[in-house]
């Protein structure tokens, strides 16, 4: 703003912080904001480009009427980012909180633009308390984010989908056992039937599983086992007794040997 615009105020008495109502009378658009400096040329002001275009619908050159007002402090607004890669932000209330410390006050409806890794977000205030245009300096405001525009929420998936059996996905946990074909006798004889041996585990005792080809970074899934408990064995477990069996002598008794 232009120097003779302190002097107009300083001697008006206002409150500060100093808060002003644009008004574009062309095509009835309002918006506040503050003032950075008073080093404009006489009977020009500087305005943000996006303030212009989507505030105000001001063209360069044009004329607005700027009052002094005096602003409630918030206490909540809410925000609709005007793209879906402001989602991509690891945490948006803090890049939020970062940007709006360049601003000294907001008006419902306004569009504002935040500048972070070097990019430029722009964002629509849809709502604001305790009035439709409030002060953001030096206040405790809550914020909420509305979904992008154009965002679409995601389709929930199945369940059967989601979360495999585990029993599918588990492959032959036997270990390697060589020669274990069938063989035969060089004279043409069968052979005898041999008792196969008991299937053993893998080494540690953790079966092999098929990987999840489908995996996604930063997604973590819990298998759950869908095998059904093992019921428990009810029957009374006999207490171990040594020398329990029946006995046998070597020799005869001293009675046989008379007869």
């Amino acid at each position: 703003m232009p120097p003779s615009a302190l002097d107009q105020l300083t001697r008006l008495n206002i409150v500060y912080p100093m808060l002003f109502k644009l008004t574009n009378r062309k095509s009835e658009r309002i918006t506040h904001c503050g003032v950075l400096e008073f080093v404009a040329d006489e009977g020009k002001v500087y305005l943000p480009y996006w303030m212009m275009k989507y505030n105000l619908l001001l063209d360069e050159g044009e004329s607005i009427q700027i009052e002094s007002v005096s602003l409630p402090v918030a206490t909540f607004s809410r925000f609709q980012p005007q793209s879906e890669d402001f989602l991509d932000i690891t945490n948006p209330k803090a890049v939020l909180e970062n940007g709006l410390r360049n601003f000294a006050c907001l008006s419902t409806g306004d569009v504002i633009a935040i500048k972070y890794n070097q990019r430029v977000y722009e964002m629509c205030v849809l709502e604001t308390k305790p009035g439709p245009a409030v002060s953001i300096i030096e206040c405790d405001m809550n914020v909420e984010f509305a979904p992008p525009v154009g965002y679409k929420e995601p389709k929930p998936i199945k369940k059967s989908e989601e979360e495999p059996n585990q029993e599918d996905l588990s492959l032959d946990p036997l270990e390697f056992v060589a020669f274990k074909g069938e063989g035969n006798r060089l004279d043409g004889k069968k052979k005898k039937d041999v008792l196969h041996p008991k299937p053993t585990m893998l080494k540690g005792g953790v079966p092999r599983v098929i990987p999840d080809y489908n995996y996604k970074i930063g997604t973590v899934r819990f298998l759950r086992n869908t095998k059904a408990p093992l019921k428990e064995n009810k029957e009374p477990i006999e207490e171990f007794k040594a020398f329990k069996g029946e006995g046998f002598s070597l020799r005869d008794k001293k009675s046989d040997k008379g007869n």
